[in-house]
């Protein structure tokens, strides 16, 4: 092809290109564009990696799909799965429905599982059924963490031993001036009636304290841990992040991040330093619930 030619065609292709309308781009912590390839290639030596969702978010969960199956491709047996979605007090059931002891009905009637299993999180378990790899149930039972919201920690201290054995030990560490929390209790100041709002942000410590005993708990030197949770459990390097680092400062953690931006093409000055990874998707993309 003439040089002449060759250049009209490159200039064709990128401008059709970027007239495109992509579901999603991608950016990495310092806001510069990066793709699928190169982040999945440094996911890949990666102790733990939180993927932080928008929960109702077509394009973050089939995301979290494809990194699953190309990290599978690369670590095989030494990939695990984990997910806040399930909680810790779930795992036998879950567990016997991996291991092909019970049907899928029984599974999605006696757990605990969230309105759009079937459609978000579905995939990610039977991809681990199939290929025989660990999911680990990491939140802690719902109740509990209602409990702390209406009497604060010290309530969790009257459980009993089982129940405790579903929950990060006892007692936490926590830090409310850790933004993210901060912000919280700022957010909750009197829209909480009775309650106080400090105990907003310690239901949400013990939940992130909590992913992340279990995380560790299932972890082991040479193993990948793939974590799916809500952005905001771990975004700005905190929550889930903050637990883990202080148990073991030397674990290597990648973090994703998920925003929603009305126009995708670059990173809003907000959306900066989430994440080491932020995947940025249209605000009008359809909802899955």
């Amino acid at each position: 092809m003439p040089k002449t030619i060759n250049s009209l065609f490159i200039i064709f292709f990128m401008s059709s290109f970027l007239s495109d309308k992509p579901a999603y781009l991608l950016y990495d912590k310092e806001g510069k564009p990066t793709n699928f390839s190169a982040m999945t290639n440094v996911l890949a030596d990666a102790d733990v990696i939180l993927f932080g969702e928008l929960h109702n978010n077509p394009i973050s969960h089939w995301l979290q799909l494809q990194v699953t199956k190309d990290l599978y491709a690369a670590k095989k047996e030494d990939l695990i799965l984990g997910a806040e979605m399930f909680e810790a007090d779930d795992q036998l059931i879950l567990n016997e429905y991996l291991q092909n002891l019970i049907k899928s009905s029984h599974f999605e009637k006696e757990a605990k599982i969230w309105n759009n299993y079937g459609t978000d999180y579905a995939p990610l378990v039977e991809f681990a059924k199939s290929n025989q790899l660990n999911f680990v149930a990491t939140n802690i039972p719902r109740r509990y963490a209602s409990l702390v919201s209406r009497q604060g920690l010290q309530a969790l201290d009257h459980l009993e031993k089982e129940a405790k054995s579903y929950i990060a030990p006892l007692p936490i560490k926590t830090d409310l001036e850790l933004p993210g929390y901060k912000k919280m209790i700022e957010m909750m100041g009197g829209h909480g009636g009775d309650m106080k709002p400090e105990n907003f942000a310690y239901a949400q410590a013990i939940k992130d304290a909590t992913m992340s005993h279990f995380i560790l708990k299932h972890w082991k030197k040479g193993k990948t841990i793939i974590h799916y949770n809500g952005a905001y459990h771990s975004n700005n390097f905190e929550g889930i992040g903050w637990y883990l680092k202080e148990s073991k400062p030397k674990l290597k953690i990648i973090t994703i991040s998920t925003v929603e931006q009305n126009d995708i093409n670059t990173l809003e000055e907000k959306n900066k330093s989430l994440a080491d990874f932020t995947i940025v998707i249209p605000s009008d993309m359809t909802k899955t619930y």
